[in-house]
Parts: structure tokens; sequence; C-alpha cells
């Protein structure tokens, strides 16, 4: 499995969690919707670990872009006066539950499968 994402996500909780960052209340939105997508990212990237799929500079890459493109978009939306912000919410939001059901549920079967090897030894 792919540790990038973990190492990534614990030292962005880490160096929030010890420094005290102010974020302006007019680009509190996008850092928030930043957040989202590279949450959604490494979520996404532990699901492919687990899948044996996972490489660092798709990974990187598609953090950067699709945080990038996120913000990008909120910021266009903004301009034009159409809710794009709501738009990516919805559609990260959902793939950050969907990848995390599907390694719940990757743990909870290999854990049940551990247990069952146990009772037939």
């Amino acid at each position: 499995m792919g540790w990038l994402p973990v190492v990534g996500m614990a030292a962005g909780f880490l160096i929030v969690y010890k420094i005290d960052i102010k974020v302006p209340s007019d680009l509190a939105s996008y850092f928030s919707l930043a957040t989202l997508a590279g949450l959604d990212s490494i979520f996404g990237g532990i699901r492919a670990g687990i899948e044996g799929k996972f490489h660092d500079d798709i990974f990187l890459s598609g953090f950067a872009v699709n945080t990038l493109l996120a913000v990008a978009l909120a910021y266009l939306g903004d301009q034009i006066g159409v809710d794009l912000f709501m738009a990516a919410v919805v559609v990260l939001g959902w793939r950050v539950f969907l990848n995390l059901s599907l390694i719940r549920r990757y743990w909870l079967t290999k854990a049940a499968l551990s247990k069952k090897k146990d009772r037939q030894r």
C-alpha cells in the first residue's frame, strides 16, 4: 500500500494543529474547497494503495491538479454569478464518502477473513 497519502494527511493535520492559521473570510470558501479536494485525493490514494494500483506521480499530480481545479471552478463561478462551489462540494463530498466506504469495507472484510482463519486452526 502506498503510505504517501497517509503520511501526508498526518503531516497536514499536525501542521494545522500546531500553527495558528488565520484565513481571511473572503478566502475561507476557497480554502475549504481546496481542503475537500485534497481529502478526496488522499482517500483516493489510500484506496488505490489497498487495491495495489498506487503510483506516487499520479497521486501527487492528481492532488495538485484536483485542488487547483476545484478552487478555479469556484472562483469562476463567483465571477459569473453561478454557485459552482456547491456543485464541487457535492461531487467531492460524494467521492470522499465513497472512498471511505470502500476502505472501511476492505478492512472489515480483511478482519472477518482473519477471524475465520483463526477459528479454523
